[in-house]
């Protein structure tokens, strides 16, 4: 517990840390990375250097000084973050590394506000919610090692099947080296990677979303290959059937909680359906009473992943309804049988469809997509606990 002292400091700093905005951030990685360079093995660089983890972490200092005194406020954003850390297998003592990192940034970036009783409260603030974070890991930790299939730290899985589903989409089908069960998992979820490789020039973790419901048995994964990706482009050009990967255990906490009477509505754009395919495997899978829609945006049949399995999904349940758009069809596409609609998607035109009081929305996708789709269901009066989705990569809020 902060005693009230050290709350107002942290609180009267906000206008200070509002003035450095991402520069904050950004020398806080550079410090870091050049003093304990061993991290370049935990972080995903690539988020370094397009901006967004300087950025997601600058948002969430600034919430967290803002709300220091109701940190009650900030608990959603604690069991994402958690979650993500037990995806790159963050261990106790590197929360010593990152708080003084920070407080040293602070130093520099700002001597003169930076007066021993600003750090002093920093320190502990740090040091309050590292704890929280502590606490939260080593649960969820415990939780995935004691549970039937259940593991700690990264488990051998063998390559069982990689299969092309899109130009840029190939999936990969996940199955224990030791033969032995898996851990359940939420659909929504992701899977954590540890990529070790002489083709790699630093050890990598990725997550990547779980796309079919869990069975106990295996996992399957699918993957978009991105411009200069480096774990997606690893996966494409250089696993192999018969390889084997280092997973972690399922995490996240974007997943699909309803019951059998809940009307569920899908959405997704490009690579944004594979968590959603799982739900939509489970709601199925489960045979699920209430009406279930899919909506799904993509470029063209090219880049239509899992096209072929949405259709006989549809043919073989009366209660799922599908509507898919694509933004540029290819001539050999075909009108009704691939898709319904060209440009981007309108949820207007389905509002009648998919506007019921009890449903629940599930969506993903690029971000300008995802805060169209939020914009649109808020617009209809649909509530926020209605409304559930995920960013991919570093978290930003819609």
């Amino acid at each position: 517990m902060l005693d009230a002292r050290t709350i107002d400091i942290v609180k009267s700093t906000v206008p200070l840390l509002e003035s450095a905005n991402t520069a904050l951030t950004q020398h806080f990685y550079q410090r870091m990375f050049r003093d304990n360079p061993e991290l370049k093995d935990v972080f995903n660089l690539s988020h370094q250097h397009t901006g967004r983890q300087p950025a997601a972490l600058f948002a969430a200092v600034l919430a967290y000084a803002k709300n220091i005194d109701n940190p009650a406020v900030l608990s959603a954003a604690v069991e994402r973050i958690a979650h993500k850390h037990t995806g790159f297998a963050i261990q106790p003592e590197q929360y010593a590394i990152v708080g003084h990192h920070l407080l040293e940034t602070i130093k520099e970036l700002a001597p003169d506000a930076a007066t021993p009783e600003v750090i002093g409260a920093w320190g502990k603030a740090y040091g309050a919610l590292a704890e929280i974070f502590i606490g939260r890991e080593a649960q969820i930790y415990q939780d995935n090692e004691t549970r039937a299939g259940g593991w700690r730290g990264t488990r051998a899985f063998v390559v069982k099947q990689k299969r092309v589903e899109s130009e840029q989409i190939t999936s990969f089908l996940l199955v224990p080296a030791d033969g032995g069960a898996v851990l359940d998992f939420k659909p929504g979820q992701y899977l954590s990677l540890h990529l070790d490789s002489p083709a790699l020039k630093h050890r990598e973790y990725r997550q990547y979303s779980l796309c079919q419901a869990p069975n106990g048995e295996n996992y399957r994964i699918a993957v978009k290959r991105e411009q200069g990706g480096v774990g997606s482009n690893f996966l494409h050009d250089q696993v192999r059937e018969g390889d084997t990967l280092q997973v972690l255990p399922p995490a996240g906490d974007f997943f699909m909680e309803v019951s059998a009477e809940t009307p569920v509505v899908l959405i997704s754009a490009g690579v944004g359906q594979t968590p959603v395919r799982a739900m939509l495997d489970q709601l199925l899978s489960q045979s699920h009473r209430a009406p279930i829609h899919w909506l799904h945006a993509c470029e063209n049949g090219a880049q239509h992943a899992f096209r072929a399995d949405i259709r006989a999904r549809r043919r073989a349940h009366a209660n799922l309804h599908t509507h898919i758009w694509y933004r540029a069809p290819l001539a050999d596409d075909q009108p009704a049988e691939d898709f319904n609609a060209t440009g981007l998607m309108d949820l207007n035109k389905l509002r009648e469809a998919i506007s019921q009081p009890a449903a629940h929305y599930y969506f993903c996708g690029p971000l300008p997509f995802m805060a169209m789709v939020k914009d649109t269901l808020s617009g209809w009066g649909i509530a926020d606990e209605q409304l559930h989705y995920e960013v991919f990569g570093p978290h930003q809020s819609l």
